[in-house]
Formats: C-alpha cells, structure tokens, sequence
C-alpha cells in the first residue's frame, strides 16, 4: 500500500492524518515524514496557495461552502499524488466524497481531548469555525466529527499529554504492524 505496484503510476500516501485541530496532524505529520524518509502535505496549504489567501480569509471572503469545495478537491489531488504523509484540515472528513476516498488508505486519526486541543490550537489564533466562544465550539466540533474519525481511521493514537516523537514513534508502529 505504501508504493505503487510495478507498472502501476498511482501513488498512495504513506500516512493520511486526520484529526480536529490541536490533534497535531501538521507537527506529527512533519516528523513521520521525516521519519519514514519522505515528504510532508497538508491540504489547508494546498487550499492557500490555489486561493491565494489564508483559510481564514476564505472564510470571511468566500464563505465555508467555497472553503469546502477547495479542500474537497485538494484532498483529492493530493491522494491521487502525494506518495508521503498527508495532514487533511480537521472538517475535511465532512465531505462524504472524501470519506470515500480515503477508503483503503493508511488513514491516523490523532485523537486529543478538549483541553489538549485547547491548549495547543491557543484559541487566540485564527480558526474560522472557532469565532464565537471557541472552547464551547471546539468541543461541538470535536463531539460531531469523532465518530466518523474513528470509523475512517485504520489507526487511532491518544496524543493528549504526550510528546510529538512518541506519539510518531506509536504510528511508524502501527503502520508496520
């Protein structure tokens, strides 16, 4: 699953993670990569650098449906490209095109608890959906999306009170088992 078979020109991430914000999908995912040899994406750059603006002036801009069809279609290109370790923006498992496709890919999910998330995302940043009360909407956000990164994952790994290498040391385990 990690490379293309002979005569097969399709690439597979090596590790696709998915996660809310504060799981650390962008921190683990560059060390993984580094770990296992290869490169680093996350579709929440793709989706800046195709609109030529942050997420959150997307957002304010262009509304969340047009955030949710750029990152739609940057998830799709980039399982369709990228042979490394994938970071997808923490709503893009929404999109039920997405769910499919990352069927059969070595997909993470980085579970974290509400005050890890907390303390890490530093609510003071720009986080669109994370306007109004954020720890209230960040818990929303969590509790709506964790059942369906639980059923996408083919691995799940607890990162709450735990360093980015050990938690990468958990997954180059679990994708070699």
């Amino acid at each position: 699953m990690t490379s293309p078979a002979p005569g097969d020109d399709r690439t597979t991430p090596r590790a696709v993670l998915i996660g809310p914000p504060g799981s650390g999908k962008s921190t683990v995912g560059a060390l993984l990569a580094d770990r296992l040899g290869t490169s680093f994406r996350d579709t929440d750059a793709d989706v800046e650098a195709t609109a030529g603006k942050p997420v959150s002036d997307i957002f304010v801009d262009d509304g969340e449906d047009r955030f949710r069809e750029l990152e739609a279609e940057a998830v799709r290109r980039a399982l369709a490209e990228h042979a490394g370790v994938l970071s997808l923006g923490g709503g893009a498992i929404l999109s039920e095109a997405t769910q499919g496709l990352l069927a059969g890919h070595p997909v993470v999910y980085l579970r974290v608890g509400l005050a890890d998330a907390v303390q890490r995302v530093g609510l003071a940043q720009a986080r669109p959906l994370l306007v109004l009360n954020p720890r209230s909407r960040l818990k929303q956000l969590m509790d709506e999306r964790r059942p369906i990164y639980e059923r996408l994952a083919s691995l799940i790994v607890a990162t709450d009170g735990r360093t980015p290498e050990d938690i990468t040391d958990e997954i180059v385990k679990g994708l070699q088992a």
